[in-house]
């Protein structure tokens, strides 16, 4: 529902929709607070918006609409629980149990505190609030370049990789989260699947294996194999996916330019990265298939759940940094700026 609601949050704000987009998004992250992955890039495109249109004129008109479909947005939504003080406390310990620490789940999760966790234990080491401030510390500076380039220079593109970006950086670097939150960077990704179907797809088939140990346990292995197959065919015939791997295709040519004189291999990236991507769905499926199949050692029953869990945390930080560069060296944002003004 949340994730629905989000959506339309986006839809809106392409057609430009700016009021509705915001009560979407308000519903979406009143239903179900894991949307606070997607809330910064609502907020500094709308924010952005409202700069370019100038604070003196329509910008200060468009932002005083907005803050008051947020305000009136938020005091439906909770009104029914602020009639007693308490009650009102008990709701959001409930949204947000910080004294679980970082660890509130048993599955092992994608993400960077799950993976280190393997070489050090910092739920044994670390109290929970010191726990709570660096987890907040490495996610803020994480989302930090994307929310300034995006709010700077505010574009429905730019707008469209931010909400993966973010989304990305809150997965694996803040607090508490469940190996289903990927979804919530799946479904951005899905809406620039189009304009770099190549890494798209790469992504959603890791966001799709991070979940194994999950999936087999819900005993839904047929489904994750069967679906997975047919999602890869489907892209390769729809997308050829396999001839757009250049450095344009994948929006990385201002970002080759700039390196141009520096790393001479750029122009074997297109072979690089093919081979790269069989490597890795050949690793995928391998450890799918021991995950299945094989019985871990006795002394090490968390083999291949955790083989799991390192592996994607590896491919989401290396994704990250790229969509990272693709935010920071678009050069298409400038031009896109001149449809907002």
């Amino acid at each position: 529902v949340s994730l629905g609601f989000a959506l339309w949050g986006v839809l809106y704000l392409s057609y430009d929709w700016d009021l509705l987009g915001s009560v979407a998004f308000c519903l979406a992250l009143n239903y179900k607070q894991m949307e606070l992955y997607h809330s910064l890039p609502f907020f500094c495109y709308l924010l952005g918006k409202c700069f370019k249109k100038g604070l003196k004129g329509k910008g200060l008109v468009l932002l005083t609409k907005i803050a008051g479909t947020v305000v009136v947005s938020f005091a439906v939504c909770w009104l029914p629980f602020c009639t007693d003080m308490e009650q009102t406390m008990q709701v959001l310990r409930r949204l947000f149990p910080i004294d679980r620490g970082f660890f509130p789940f048993q599955d092992k999760v994608a993400n960077i505190w799950c993976s280190l966790s393997v070489l050090i234990k910092i739920k044994n080491i670390i109290a929970p609030q010191t726990q709570l401030k660096l987890s907040f510390a490495v996610t803020f500076l994480s989302l930090l370049p994307t929310c300034i380039k995006l709010t700077v220079q505010p574009s429905l593109r730019g707008f469209k990789f931010a909400l993966v970006s973010c989304a990305l950086s809150f997965f694996l670097f803040s607090f508490q989260v469940h190996e289903k939150s990927i979804l919530l960077v799946s479904v951005p990704v899905c809406l620039i699947i189009n304009e770099i179907p190549f890494m798209a797809t790469w992504f959603l088939l890791v966001s799709t294996f991070s979940m194994l140990p999950l999936l087999l346990k819900d005993g839904l292995l047929l489904a994750y194999a069967v679906t997975t197959l047919a999602f890869l065919s489907a892209c390769v015939a729809s997308f050829a996916i396999f001839e757009k791997t250049s450095a344009e295709d994948l929006q990385l040519k201002p970002f080759s330019l700039s390196l141009k004189g520096y790393v001479s291999w750029f122009k074997s990236f297109p072979k690089i990265i093919r081979s790269l991507f069989l490597l890795s769905i050949t690793l995928m499926g391998v450890l799918s298939l021991l995950s299945a199949a094989v019985h871990p050692p006795q002394r090490l029953p968390d083999l291949f759940p955790v083989s799991v869990s390192v592996i994607s945390c590896l491919h989401f930080l290396l994704f990250l940094v790229y969509f990272n560069v693709v935010i920071l060296w678009d050069s298409k944002n400038s031009r896109s700026q001149k449809k907002i003004s």
